[in-house]
């Protein structure tokens, strides 16, 4: 498929009347086994990005150009539509944003999120009115490509830790008004704070597998109104606690049983292989 095609492909799958699964890969690797399992799209992590390059997320620790090309990477290896997280759109200034939104496309991207969180601790998220602008300078530089991209608006009260629901939905329908395709906020704390979000919002809402979400259901997060999940660092989270157990069991303990229990190297050929 073209990118173009891929991008319509993209925003119908958001249309559908169950939830789109959105896995986060971290590398090209990973990418092509979740293609190859049956997944119909991907978005990077700037989690497992970020661990794979021996560092800490969240820090602004990974330039742009790094994971731009991480995302290229991933674009290349599967015929998937792919978005990505890219954080705070790397700059404050919503001019620096636009030109991110337009750098993603030029990495094949057909989507991509931007966050309201600033990466500096005593000031940990935009003040109202700069978010909006920064949202609003993003959807403009999205509708400028020949072709759709979603463009995800991050509302980032929760995951920093401030607890302020009614904050959080007025910004997610500030980011609306502004031009965002779909609306996130990573760690609602409950069922209900789910609910008012995908009430309060007409564009599709994405939740985060982590928290309430992970004694749910997909169905359980169709019927609150939910169009998306992406499981953000999940899946990587997994894949480092495997390895952690193995290397502590062959270390403390001598023994090789979760190396002699793993997939064998010709089952994850296979599915890199496709």
């Amino acid at each position: 498929m073209t990118q173009g095609e891929k991008a319509d492909l993209f925003r119908h799958q958001h249309a559908s009347s169950k939830p789109l699964l959105l896995p986060n890969p971290w590398d090209a690797g990973t990418a092509k086994i979740l293609a190859a399992l049956g997944f119909e799209a991907l978005t990077t992590t700037s989690a497992g990005l970020a661990w794979t390059l021996g560092r800490t997320d969240g820090t602004r620790s990974v330039t742009r150009d790094e994971a731009l090309a991480n995302a290229k990477s991933i674009v290349d290896a599967v015929s998937l539509p792919v978005a990505a997280d890219l954080e705070n759109g790397y700059g404050d200034d919503p001019q620096t944003v636009a030109e991110t939104i337009g750098l993603a496309a030029k990495a094949g991207l057909v989507g991509a999120s931007i966050e309201d969180a600033t990466g500096d601790p005593h000031h940990r998220i935009y003040d109202f009115d700069a978010a909006v602008e920064r949202v609003a300078a993003a959807a403009r530089a999205a509708r400028s490509l020949p072709f759709s991209f979603m463009l995800v608006a991050r509302a980032e009260n929760h995951i920093q830790g401030i607890d302020d629901l009614d904050d959080t939905v007025r910004r997610l329908q500030a980011y609306e008004g502004a031009g965002a395709d779909v609306l996130y906020a990573p760690l609602l704390p409950n069922v209900e704070a789910i609910k008012r979000v995908c009430a309060a919002v007409n564009k599709p809402v994405n939740v985060l597998a982590a928290g309430p979400v992970l004694s749910m259901s997909v169905g359980e997060l169709a019927a609150l109104g939910v169009s998306r999940v992406s499981v953000g660092s999940g899946f990587s989270r997994v894949a480092f606690s495997s390895f952690i157990g193995a290397a502590r069991e062959v270390l403390e303990a001598g023994r090789f049983d979760s190396i002699r229990s793993s997939k064998t190297f010709q089952e994850i050929s296979a599915l890199i292989a496709g």
